[in-house]
C-alpha cells in the first residue's frame, strides 16, 4: 500500500507542477490573450458578494471548498488519531509552523517597506502545499524517512489551520447577519447530526452544499464551509467504520489529481514584462518571504525547541534532513496563490504576487529535493515506518472498505447496507 500511495503523490506531485507550467507557457505565448479571456469569461451568473461568475471564480470559490473539505479533514483525523494527537505530539509541529508563519510575514512587510498598497499580502508566503510537498518526497525513497514525511505533513496541516484562520478573519470584508445566521443553523444542525449518532454521509454533504452558500453569501469566503463542515464528519471508533475516512478516502483523488492541478491552471499564468518581474518589490517579497522565511522559521523554530528540552528530535533523522524538511516547507503554491488571489483587486499587483509564489516555491522544491537527495538514506524505525503507511497509504481501521481508488464511483460514499 506504501508503494501505492507514494506512486500517487508522486503522480499528483508531478501534475500540479505540469499544471502550472502549461498555465505559464500559455499566458506568454500567442495564445495568452484568448486563455485569459476564457479563464475570465463571465457567464452572466451573478454571485453574491462575489459577483459574476466566471471560470475561475467557479474554481477558486467552489471547486476549492471541496480542497478545504479534504484539509479540515485531514486535521480532525491527525488532532484525535494521529500526529497531533497528544500535547507532547502537538509541541514541535505547533512551534514549528507558527515560526514558520511569522518570520516569512515579517520577511514580507520588511522588503515590501511596510508599504500600505501591498501590506495586505503578508499572509502569502505564510503557507505550505501539502500536495507539492509530498510529491516531491515520495521521488526521494529512502531519503525521506516515515518520521521526516510526519514531521512534514504535520507542520502542513497545522499550517493549514492557520490558513483558514487568516482567510476567514484576514480576508472577509463585508458581512450579511442574515446569510451568517443561516450558516450558523445550517453548522448547528450538521453539528447535531453527529451529535445524536448520524453516521450516513450523505446528509452531511448536502449540509456542506447549504453551508458552502450561505457563507458565501455572507461575505467570509466560502472555502471556509470546507473546514467547518469537516468538523462535524464524525471520525468514528476506534476499530469500527468511519464516515470521516470513507469521505477522505472518496474525495482525495479527485483534489489531488483533479482540483487543485485546475486550480494550478486558472490561477498560476503570469504574463512576464508589461509591468511584472522578479525584481518588483511584491514579487521579491513573496519569493523571499518563501524561501528565506520560511526555512529560518521552521528549521529555527525545530532547533530552538530540541536544545531547550521542549521537544524530541524527530527519529531517525539528522538535522541535514530536517533542514531539507524545512525548505520543502516554503513550497506555497497551492494556498499562497489562493490569498494572494483575496489579498489583491489590482490585476498587477496580484500577478506579481503570483510570480513571487511560483518563484520562491520553485525555488525551495529545488533546493529541498537536492538537500534531501545528497543527505545519506537512514534506517527507518518500525514504529514510524508503521504511523507513515497508516498517513501516507491509507491504511483503513479493522472493518472498513478501502476506498484507495484513482476514480472513486458514487457509491464509495456509502457503505453497502
Amino acid at each position: 500500500m506504501a508503494d501505492a500511495r507514494n506512486r500517487a503523490d508522486r503522480a499528483a506531485g508531478l501534475l500540479l507542477i505540469a499544471a502550472a507550467g502549461a498555465a505559464l507557457v500559455l499566458a506568454n505565448s500567442p495564445l495568452g490573450p484568448a486563455w485569459r479571456r476564457l479563464v475570465d469569461y463571465r457567464s452572466g451568473l451573478v454571485l453574491p458578494q462575489v459577483g459574476m461568475l466566471t471560470p475561475h471564480v467557479a474554481v477558486a470559490d467552489g471547486l476549492m471548498a471541496i480542497f478545504f473539505l479534504l484539509v479540515g479533514l485531514e486535521v480532525k483525523r491527525e488532532w484525535y488519531r494521529g500526529r497531533l494527537s497528544t500535547p507532547a505530539e502537538r509541541r514541535l509541529p505547533i512551534l514549528a509552523a507558527a515560526a514558520g508563519m511569522a518570520v516569512p510575514a515579517l520577511v514580507y512587510l520588511l522588503v515590501t517597506g511596510f508599504d500600505p498598497a501591498t501590506r495586505h499580502g503578508w499572509a502569502i508566503p505564510s503557507a505550505t502545499d501539502i500536495a507539492f510537498s509530498m510529491g516531491l518526497m515520495a521521488l526521494l525513497g529512502p531519503r525521506a524517512a516515515p518520521s521526516l514525511k510526519l514531521l512534514l505533513v504535520t507542520i502542513a496541516v497545522v499550517d493549514d489551520i492557520g490558513a483558514v484562520i487568516i482567510i476567514a478573519l484576514g480576508y472577509t470584508r463585508t458581512i450579511d447577519p442574515l446569510a451568517l445566521g443561516a450558516a450558523a443553523v445550517v453548522l448547528g444542525t450538521m453539528a447535531g447530526m453527529s451529535l445524536f449518532g448520524v453516521r450516513r454521509l450523505v446528509p452531511y454533504l448536502v449540509g456542506f452544499i447549504l453551508l458552502w452558500a450561505a457563507m458565501l453569501a455572507s461575505g467570509v469566503h466560502a472555502t471556509i464551509a470546507g473546514v467547518l463542515t469537516a468538523l462535524t464528519i464524525p471520525l468514528g471508533e476506534r476499530g469500527g467504520p468511519s464516515p470521516l475516512r470513507r469521505l477522505e478516502h472518496a474525495i482525495n483523488p479527485w483534489v489531488l489529481f483533479g482540483i487543485v492541478p485546475l486550480f494550478g491552471l486558472v490561477s498560476a499564468g503570469v504574463k512576464l514584462g508589461g509591468g511584472v518581474s522578479w525584481v518588483d518589490p511584491l514579487t521579491l517579497a513573496v519569493a523571499l518571504g518563501l524561501v528565506i522565511g520560511k526555512q529560518a522559521g521552521v528549521f529555527g523554530a525545530i532547533r530552538a525547541a530540541v536544545a531547550l528540552g521542549i521537544a524530541p528530535m524527530p527519529r531517525g533523522v539528522g538535522w541535514r534532513h530536517v533542514y531539507g524538511a524545512a525548505l520543502l516547507c516554503g513550497i506555497g503554491f497551492t494556498m499562497s496563490l489562493f490569498i494572494g488571489a483575496l489579498a489583491f483587486d489590482d490585476p498587477l499587483l496580484a500577478d506579481q504576487a503570483r510570480l513571487g509564489t511560483i518563484g520562491g516555491s520553485l525555488v525551495c522544491a529545488i533546493a529541498g529535493y537536492l538537500v534531501l537527495r545528497l543527505a545519506p538514506p537512514l534506517d527507518r524505525q518500525a514504529e514510524d515506518q508503521a504511523e507513515a503507511d497508516e498517513l501516507f497509504a491509507f491504511t483503513l481501521d479493522e472493518g472498513e472498505v478501502d476506498y484507495r481508488v484513482i476514480a472513486p464511483r458514487a457509491e464509495g460514499l456509502e457503505p453497502a447496507d
